[in-house]
């Protein structure tokens, strides 16, 4: 197999792609080539993509992405070949082998720096490094990112093998449905008396692209009240309904005022206890403050490009309402295997199978990029050997 090519969709510049050759990679001890299925397309990847290169801003000056780079980070395939004695065990312990289907931890964090040794999740690495993102196909072995046939597993990464009764298709969205560990941080969260996430509570989720639709889902999971989902995508909310939304609003189609005004309506004029952020837009933000009931919750998960600023009022939006903000930059590893497991039990009450709505081969990826951004699309992926 070392003589074999490989071939990736490799992005070379904001706007540009190309499909290029590279040779397969024998991995060395302590690394894993996986043979890839399905990868899908993030905000990320589009933000990327339109040129917003700057990412982690809040820790410092941020890092800005060096080209060329393979994109995809949401990934499934299976384990082609192992380095060194043949042996490695995903995070939770199970001896993997040739032919074992995975799914591939989005980021590897160097265990050394600050955060690292003071056990704060792993997204809080100062020197972490994102497959499909800051790690840059220049660089041999190359192929670091899912949109190619075959993908490269560096030491410090970690696989969680992929139960068997879960689907590629619904597999592919471990990494974006354990970034909802959000809502397992919200509910330790407590200011005030029974101020963490509670049975029955009121949730908006802003967005419902595939970030927010599982959010969605884990609030169901959890025992949300009533869930309202908003978005500028009149599919997109049809969809939420059939996840567990009990409402939805069109951003396109209502005013500011009526949708706050609606939020109240449904809460004797509280506002919403949790408010979760996936628009991926700084301008909802504002918004979402508003929404909040006094002491409410406010999740802003998932976005670390730096697409702007946004105005608000400190003192009437955060003081004077007792409102707190959780931050969540990513997913945490312990959350893959649990993410997976129930998704395949909830298989069978969401329609979790037509989540991904969409898949093109690496030759197409310009306009899988462009449908991932259309209305009219859930979850797009990249299948490499189609």
């Amino acid at each position: 197999m070392s003589g074999d090519r490989v071939l990736a969709a490799t992005l070379v510049e904001p706007g540009k792609y190309e499909v290029r050759e590279y040779p397969f990679p024998e991995p060395a001890p302590g690394c894993v080539v996986v043979k890839m299925e399905l990868s899908g397309i993030c905000g990320t990847d589009k933000h990327t993509y339109q040129g917003h290169i700057t990412q982690y801003a809040g820790s410092g000056d941020g890092k800005q992405i060096r080209f060329p780079i393979i994109q995809g980070h949401e990934n499934v395939g299976t384990v082609a070949a192992i380095g060194g004695s043949g042996e490695y065990l995903d995070f939770e312990g199970v001896p993997l082998r040739v032919g074992d289907r995975v799914v591939v931890g989005a980021n590897v964090s160097c265990g050394q720096c600050y955060y690292c040794r003071h056990d704060y999740p792993y997204y809080f690495c100062q020197n972490m490094v994102d497959y499909g993102n800051n790690m840059c196909a220049a660089d041999p072995p190359y192929l670091f990112g899912g949109w190619s046939q075959y993908m490269y597993i560096v030491p410090g990464s970690f696989l969680v093998r992929v139960p068997d009764d879960l689907p590629s298709e619904v597999a592919v969205l471990t990494e974006i449905m354990a970034v909802t560990v959000g809502l397992d941080r919200a509910k330790q969260m407590s200011v005030f008396p029974s101020e963490a996430f509670q049975f029955d509570d009121t949730v908006v989720v802003l967005g419902v692209g595939a970030l927010g639709m599982c959010f969605l889902m884990k609030a169901r999971m959890l025992g949300a009240g009533n869930i309202i989902a908003a978005d500028l995508s009149d599919y997109r909310l049809q969809f939420a309904k059939r996840l567990g939304a009990d409402h939805v609003l069109n951003v396109g189609k209502t005013t500011l005022q009526e949708r706050l005004e609606f939020v109240r309506s449904l809460t004797q004029g509280r506002g919403a206890d949790m408010v979760i952020e996936t628009a991926g837009v700084p301008q909802a933000v504002p918004e979402a403050l508003d929404m909040l009931r006094l002491g409410g919750l406010l999740v802003e998960a998932g976005n670390f490009s730096d697409l702007g600023d946004v105005p608000i009022s400190p003192h009437r939006q955060l003081c004077a309402k007792s409102v707190r903000i959780l931050g969540v930059g990513g997913e945490e590893p312990a959350s893959y295997g649990p993410s997976m497991r129930q998704m395949a039990r909830f298989m069978r009450m969401y329609p979790l199978r037509e989540f991904v709505t969409h898949r093109y081969p690496l030759r197409e990826v310009e306009a899988a990029v462009h449908k991932s951004i259309a209305p009219d699309s859930m979850k797009v992926a990249i299948a490499p050997w189609s």
